[in-house]
């Protein structure tokens, strides 16, 4: 391992909707990516098996009812990940073999609900470190239950801290704070697009946090939607006919990337990159981040602890608690 770490991003298509050749093909880019020396490799919000695009762009996703809409939730429950299954099992025989963390971004299923989770993998763990996003934001709440504190995490490795927030977690100030506090040396951002505000938040949570943030967007063209629901060799064409509505060709780009390398002066250390697939690679500069504390420290010489106080709660909150009482 390296003193100053290679990240390394995967902008590339998932299979949609299909956990099983997602899975393979993700574990296929981590190798590629480690064999140019990625230290860490991470991927787009809900990579796996694909951010469910029907949501922002068929026009009948948000209808009571619709039938297309309640098949496709059910393929994608049906395609999550569940704690402890052999598809994050395969990933994190990944990063032990290859000696890379992970940081992947999926759907994850626990009871009837799904979560919009990231897990992330260190070599050698016996299992990964999960985050559920806290607030699924306008129409994800289709499909999407919320975190909590319990999963507000970061795991230690050899260089620091490395943490990560999906997607519009990166607007709610305490979430940031509370990220800030475990000091990261990277922030893994996860998004459907890094489009222009997404680009905004990731930088400014680089310099507020004074550590390097990967920026990491989700690349899938039309095709590539239809073809990855074709993938699972289903009968469903109500699901088909509603991922066919969204507008465009079949060679358009419903997301289109956008990922980044963003250091803890704001600064790019890889630019976005838009309308191409690819690995999005940089080298962190450890000594530049301690620098910048000089000026800045949010959870420390920059804060006032005798004016502000946050407090977390960590605790699982379940719907319900059983208890052995006499």
């Amino acid at each position: 391992m390296t003193n100053n770490p290679t990240v390394t991003i995967v902008q590339e298509a998932p299979v949609f909707l299909n956990l099983d050749a997602s899975t393979d093909k993700a574990i296929a880019h981590i190798s590629e990516a480690a064999k140019v020396g990625a230290d860490i490799v991470a991927f787009a919000e809900c990579w796996l098996p694909g951010y469910p695009v029907w949501l922002d762009f068929a026009p009948g996703a948000a209808i009571w009812d619709e039938p297309g809409a309640k098949t496709l939730f059910r393929l994608l429950a049906e395609n999550s990940v569940v704690a402890g299954d052999k598809y994050l099992a395969k990933l994190q025989d990944a990063a032990t073999n290859l000696g890379v963390y992970i940081v992947m971004g999926t759907h994850e299923r626990a009871g009837g609900t799904l979560y919009n989770s990231t897990f992330t993998f260190a070599p050698g763990a016996d299992a990964p470190t999960p985050h559920r996003k806290l607030v699924p934001t306008y129409t994800e709440r289709l499909v999407w239950g919320r975190g909590d504190g319990s999963t507000l995490q970061a795991v230690e490795t050899p260089w620091g801290i490395l943490g990560s927030l999906i997607c519009w977690e990166h607007w709610m100030p305490f979430a940031r704070a509370a990220m800030h506090a475990q000091h990261e040396f990277l922030h893994v951002a996860q998004w459907p697009i890094v489009k222009d505000m997404h680009q905004v938040a990731s930088r400014h949570y680089a310099f507020e946090g004074r550590c390097a943030v990967a920026a990491a967007g989700s690349i899938m063209s039309k095709d590539d939607i239809l073809s990855g629901f074709a993938s699972l060799g289903v009968n469903e064409p109500g699901a088909q006919a509603m991922l066919a509505s969204m507008p465009g060709e079949d060679t358009d780009f419903i997301h289109n990337g956008g990922s980044a390398v963003i250091g803890a002066s704001g600064d790019y250390l890889a630019e976005p990159v838009f309308d191409q697939t690819g690995l999005v690679v940089a080298a962190i500069d450890l000594e530049a981040q301690r620098e910048a504390w000089q000026t800045l420290d949010t959870d420390g010489h920059y804060s006032r602890p005798d004016i502000f106080e946050l407090s977390v709660n960590t605790a699982p909150q379940p719907g319900v608690k059983f208890e052995n009482k006499p």
